[in-house]
């Protein structure tokens, strides 16, 4: 049926956003080393606007530790210094007037095992809302089948729902297991 196939196709498409969603924000978790999209999220104000950091600089790695940020404009260090001093990233910015530096401590393995738990809660919550939209489609297939549906279509249709449901479940547990392994090496 035509619908059941609709049903399936804006799951799949759900559950692949729930997987990008976990994804990016794995990112975001620092594992210990430089990495220019750690600053994803941050604002400056440009002109009155808040305009991202990225578009207002450019961002390299010079070192393993070492972020580097050189704005388009001089006039903006003050200001990229201010907004990363208030972000919650905890780390206090170095500016030589061309360019503001920033230096990535190590981390303790007390940090370490708490980034992995971080880690783990939003692959849990990437899961939960995988869980989420099988539970929705499913009560949905249901809804078709009460409308006059066939009770095979509909079981397959389940089924399909099941096998996607842990097709993504397992894509986040591997991004899991690759974070967790780059935030434990030292």
């Amino acid at each position: 049926m035509e619908e059941i196939q609709l049903f399936l196709e804006e799951a799949e498409s759900l559950m692949k956003k729930a997987v990008d969603h976990t994804a990016s924000e794995l990112v975001k978790i620092r594992a210990g080393k430089a990495m220019p999209n750690f600053l994803d999220g941050i604002m400056v104000s440009y002109y009155g606007a808040p305009t991202p950091l990225q578009q207002v600089s450019s961002i390299t790695t010079p070192d393993a530790r070492t972020l580097a940020i050189k704005p388009w404009e001089k006039t903006l260090i003050g200001e990229i210094e201010k907004a990363i001093i208030n972000s919650d990233l905890g780390l206090n910015p170095q500016n030589n007037g061309e360019m503001v530096l920033l230096t990535i401590p190590p981390l303790t393995e007390e940090r370490r095992k708490n980034l992995v738990k971080q880690v783990k809660n939003e692959c849990e919550n990437g899961k939960i809302s995988i869980r989420t939209i099988r539970k929705d489609t499913n009560d949905s297939l249901k809804k078709l089948q009460k409308e006059g549906a066939s009770e095979d279509e509909v079981k397959r249709a389940e089924d399909s729902v099941q096998k996607m449901t842990d097709k993504y479940s397992g894509q986040i547990d591997a991004h899991f297991d690759k974070k967790e392994e780059e935030i434990m090496k030292v």
